[in-house]
C-alpha cells in the first residue's frame, strides 16, 4: 500500500486510459458506499501481450473487485459480459465499439451488461440478452437480488432512413445513367471524366439510391465497422455508406492507420460507395494504395507488434476532369493546357489503378436547360427494380455479384462462342488492353446480359463493353 491507500495493480499491457482506471474504479466503488479491500489487489488484463485501451474495462474490474471481496455473489457474474466507462460518481458512460462486442456475447450465448447509451446498438445483434444500466448501484442491486432488471426492450431500431437522391433529377445524360445503371447491377468501379458542370458528382449520388438493400448480415457488419470508428452506427442504418473524402485526404486516413490502427475511409465504404471526386488532385502514393484492396476486399494494416486485417469490398466511383483547367475538348477552345501539363496531370493516374475501373465514361456538356423537363426519365426507384432483378439473377448463379467473379466463376459463367471469344481476342489487341482489363470486360457483359435477363453473353453486349473501356490506360 502507498499512502496508507490500498494499492490496485493492472498487468496485461494497459495504455494510459486503461491505468486510470483503477482511479475511476475506487473513486466509484467508495462514492456507492461499498468497501474498497484494504490489501493489494492485481488485476491481470489477459491476453498479456495485447495492447488494451479505452475505458471499456471500468465496470468489469469493479465487479471483480466487489465479487472478489464477497459484496456482490461471484456466482451472479457466471453468464454476463460487462462493458462500460465509470464516473468517479459510479454513473455508468457510454463507449465505442459495443456491436463487436455484443456479436461475440452472442455467438457465446451470454448476456451483456451496456451502458443505457449503448443499448440499442447491443440490440442490433438480434437474439442477444441486453441489461441498459446507468449507475453501478443499479446493477449492484440486480445482481444482489434486490432489484431485478429486466432485459431491455429496442424502441429506435426501425428508424426513418434518409431519402436517396432521385436519378429523375439529373437532366439529360442517357449515356452516364445506363452507366450508372451497369455499376449499380454489377456493383462495378466507375469513372466519370468531363468538363466542369457536367453532373458527374450529381450522377454519383444518385448511385446508392439504385443499390438494392443491405441484408442483415450486411447492415451489421457497416454497424459494427462505424461503432469501432466512433461513429454513431445508427444515424443512417441500416443505409449503404457513401463516403466523400476529400482530396487532401492522406494515405493513412483512405486505409486506415495509426498507432492503435483504426479504420479508414476505404472500411467506413465497406458495403457501400467510396467517391473520390477530382481524382487526379489525389496525391499518386494515396491512390495506389487502393489498388490491393481493390482486388482483395480488405486491407491489411502491418505494425510492429501485430497486424490488422480490415474489410474494405467498396465500390470505387470516381470524377475528374479532362485536363487542368477542365476544359480539354470543348467546342468552346477555351482550354490552354500544354501537352505537358495534361500528360502531367493525367499521369497521377497509373495503369494498373485504371485497369481496376471496369467503366470509364466521358460526361460531355449538354445544352443549357434551368427549367426542370417535364419529361423527367427513369427515377431512382424504377432503376432500383431493374438492378435488383439483375442482382437476383447473379445470386441465384454465383452467389454475389458479377465484380467479385473469381477467376474460376469468370471461365464457368461468362464462357463465348468460338466466334465471339476471337472477335473479342482480337479487339483487345488491337485497344491494348490487359489480360485483367480484358477479364473485367467480360464481368461488364455478364452484367449487360444479365439486365437483359439472358443466359448467354452476346455480341451487343461485348461491344457495349468495350465502349467502356479506354484505349490505353491514361486516355
Amino acid at each position: 500500500m502507498a499512502n496508507g491507500l490500498p494499492s490496485l495493480a493492472l498487468v496485461g499491457l494497459p495504455e494510459t486510459a486503461v491505468k486510470e482506471s483503477k482511479d475511476r474504479v475506487r473513486s466509484a466503488i467508495l462514492n456507492c458506499a461499498f468497501e474498497f479491500p484494504p490489501r493489494r489487489i492485481t488485476l491481470n488484463l489477459a491476453p498479456a501481450d495485447l495492447p488494451k485501451d479505452g475505458g471499456r474495462f471500468d465496470l468489469a474490474i469493479a465487479l471483480g473487485i466487489l465479487a472478489a471481496s464477497g459484496q456482490i455473489p461471484a456466482t451472479a457474474l457466471d453468464n454476463l459480459e460487462c462493458l462500460g466507462e465509470l464516473a468517479l460518481s459510479g454513473a455508468v458512460r457510454p463507449i465505442q465499439g459495443v456491436l463487436p462486442a455484443a456479436l461475440a456475447a452472442r455467438a457465446a450465448g451470454r448476456t451483456l451488461v451496456v451502458p443505457l447509451a449503448n443499448a440499442e446498438e447491443a440490440c442490433l445483434a438480434s437474439g442477444l440478452t441486453v441489461l441498459a444500466v446507468e449507475h453501478l448501484l443499479q446493477l449492484a442491486a440486480h445482481l444482489n437480488g434486490q432489484t431485478p432488471l429486466a432485459p431491455y426492450q429496442p424502441a429506435g431500431l426501425l428508424r426513418q432512413v434518409r431519402p436517396y437522391p432521385d436519378l429523375a433529377e439529373v437532366q439529360g445524360q442517357s449515356a452516364a445513367k445506363r452507366a450508372l445503371l451497369i455499376a449499380a447491377a454489377g456493383a462495378h468501379n466507375l469513372l466519370f471524366s468531363g468538363p466542369p458542370g457536367t453532373g458527374k458528382t450529381l450522377l454519383a449520388s444518385r448511385l446508392p439510391g439504385l443499390l438494392p438493400p443491405l441484408n442483415e448480415q450486411e447492415a451489421l457488419e457497416v454497424a459494427a465497422i462505424h461503432s469501432v470508428a466512433s461513429y454513431a452506427p445508427l444515424d443512417a442504418w441500416p443505409q449503404r455508406p457513401f463516403r466523400h473524402p476529400h482530396h487532401s485526404a492522406s494515405g493513412p486516413a483512405l486505409v486506415g492507420g495509426g498507432s492503435r490502427p483504426q479504420p479508414g475511409e476505404i472500411t467506413l465504404a465497406h458495403h457501400g460507395i467510396l467517391f473520390l471526386d477530382e481524382l487526379p488532385e489525389f496525391d499518386r502514393k494515396v491512390l495506389e494504395v487502393l489498388r490491393e484492396p481493390l482486388e482483395s476486399g480488405e486491407i491489411v494494416i502491418a505494425r510492429a507488434r501485430d497486424k490488422v486485417r480490415f474489410p474494405a469490398r467498396f465500390q470505387l466511383v470516381a470524377a475528374m476532369n479532362p485536363c487542368p483547367c477542365g476544359y480539354l475538348g470543348d467546342p468552346s477552345g477555351r482550354c490552354r493546357c500544354s501537352a505537358e501539363q495534361i500528360q502531367r496531370y493525367r499521369s497521377k493516374l497509373s495503369g494498373p489503378l485504371l485497369d481496376r475501373i471496369e467503366l470509364h465514361l466521358h460526361v460531355a456538356r449538354e445544352a443549357t436547360a434551368l427549367h426542370a423537363n417535364t419529361d423527367s426519365g427513369t427515377s431512382s426507384a424504377q432503376a432500383a427494380a431493374t438492378v435488383a432483378a439483375a442482382r437476383q439473377r447473379q445470386e441465384q448463379r454465383q452467389g454475389g455479384a458479377n465484380a467479385f467473379l473469381d477467376l474460376q466463376q469468370l471461365r464457368q459463367h461468362c464462357s463465348l462462342s468460338d466466334d465471339d471469344q476471337r472477335w473479342l481476342e482480337s479487339a483487345c489487341e488491337r485497344l491494348g488492353l490487359s489480360l485483367r482489363a480484358a477479364h473485367r470486360l467480360l464481368k461488364v457483359a455478364r452484367t449487360l446480359a444479365d439486365l437483359d435477363a439472358v443466359d448467354a453473353i452476346q455480341r451487343s453486349h461485348l461491344a457495349e463493353a468495350l465502349q467502356y473501356r479506354p484505349s490505353s490506360p491514361t486516355t
